[in-house]
């Protein structure tokens, strides 16, 4: 999608254009994730931050693997060495 100039208002309120809302999959009242990287602004929906996170954890933690599990274990043996 290009680029699109937008104006910020009064309080720094930024309009995102229509076009660009309905791309993103965001409605008026919804969360936004916003950030600052090298300058620039980037604005994501919640769900996107989401997935992103997600996939960050699969490549992280290998299939069949439960951290919950080894949490529990790690607890465990810590009680016992008690």
């Amino acid at each position: 999608m290009p680029s699109q100039r937008v104006k910020i208002v009064e309080g720094g309120k930024l309009v995102i254009p229509a076009a660009f809302r309905r791309e993103m999959g965001i409605a008026p009242g919804d969360t936004v994730v916003v950030e600052l990287d090298a300058g620039e602004l980037r604005v994501r929906s919640l769900s996107s931050a989401i997935r992103q996170v997600q996939a960050r954890m699969r490549e992280l933690n290998p299939e069949g693997r439960l951290l919950s599990d080894e949490l529990i274990a790690d607890r465990r043996a810590e009680a016992a060495r008690e």
